[in-house]
């Protein structure tokens, strides 16, 4: 698992063999596989070709790791979490590309086998990953997405602050789960709970552990832009560049080096044509990118508004706060 978050494909496939030849036909090997794909592939969107391999990999996983094939008594923790982290990933996958109509569907047949995950926290505390999901998401996400506040009613109320507690827990003791658990702390404390301090020893964990991942790049550079620590997201933004990188990483520090122009050196055109070129090249990511675009267009409408374009600046401003799911981030400040 380490391998595949550092985006290392080539040890991890030969993890995998070794396990396929120890365990062969155990539903963990469909989970790898399906997590490899999704990181091989990132961002995966809905038209991506590796996107039915991928469903097929996690299907498969939830099928067999289901409470009538366990091989023997004694086997369910192990079944059970291979079984709620495929469902985890393919909801992650879907909620990640708008895809709501299937989201709800996997939510609602998830919720047996989350609630199992509450038994096993003391023996495995990967567990305590998916009861602080539970905890802090049942109470805070339907404000977030009111498209799943018809869904949350049908589930017993969480605790935040429990939450929060049990992904500390998972990210201290857990086996498999560590780098989830310190993506979902980073991610609460940075966009639910605004406190961009607090998020930042989980972000810059991420970065460090696991340094060619785009993605943990991408949330540092966020997390210090929105502490205003312009010379040190600058030098994550402009490692960016280099030829190699992923594609969707080198668009959104576009948008990024725009902040900075922005921010830092009050650079206003140069700010201007970083976030033009970001809106265009993230363009192909689709919903995966909203947040990114929204950002772009809202720097967008502050420049407009210095130079005095008040209907441009407005026009912007809508534009960007339509994409942004977290209303209070808009780095106008």
């Amino acid at each position: 698992m380490q391998n595949i978050y550092n985006l290392e494909f080539d040890e991890a496939g030969e993890a995998y063999n070794s396990l396929a030849a120890m365990y062969p036909g155990h539903p963990v090997l469909n989970l790898f596989s399906g997590m490899k794909i999704y990181w091989e592939n990132f961002p995966m969107d809905p038209s991506s070709q590796a996107r039915k391999e991928f469903e097929g990999e996690l299907r498969t996983c939830i099928e067999i790791s289901g409470r009538d094939n366990f091989p023997s008594p004694g086997y369910e923790a192990e079944f059970l979490l291979a079984n709620i982290c495929a469902r985890g990933l393919l909801l992650l996958y879907l909620s990640e590309n708008d895809q709501s109509g299937e989201v709800i569907p996997l939510v609602t047949s998830s919720y047996r086998p989350l609630i199992n995950t509450f038994r096993y926290t003391s023996s495995c505390p990967d567990f305590y990953y998916f009861t602080g999901v539970y905890n802090y998401y049942r109470e805070a996400y339907p404000i977030v997405y009111p498209v799943y506040k018809a869904v949350a009613f049908m589930f017993p109320k969480g605790d935040m602050e429990l939450g929060l507690k049990q992904l500390e827990e998972c990210g201290k003791r857990s086996m498999a789960l560590r780098a989830e658990a310190f993506v979902m702390l980073s991610w609460i404390r940075m966009n639910f709970e605004m406190n961009f301090l607090q998020a930042l020893p989980y972000s810059k964990h991420l970065a460090e552990q696991y340094p060619e991942n785009p993605l943990y790049r991408i949330y540092l550079a966020k997390n210090l832009l929105l502490l205003k620590r312009y010379d040190d997201a600058g030098e994550i933004v402009l490692s960016g560049r280099t030829g190699g990188e992923n594609p969707f990483n080198n668009a959104v520090m576009e948008v990024f080096r725009g902040l900075i122009q922005e921010k830092k050196y009050r650079n206003l055109s140069s700010a201007a044509v970083h976030y033009r070129k970001g809106i265009d090249n993230l363009a192909r990511f689709g919903p995966y990118a909203y947040e990114y675009v929204g950002y772009a267009y809202l720097g967008l409408s502050r420049i407009s508004e210095a130079k005095g374009n008040t209907r441009e600046s407005k026009s912007y401003h809508r534009k960007g706060i339509d994409l942004i799911d977290f209303k209070g981030i808009t780095f106008s400040d």
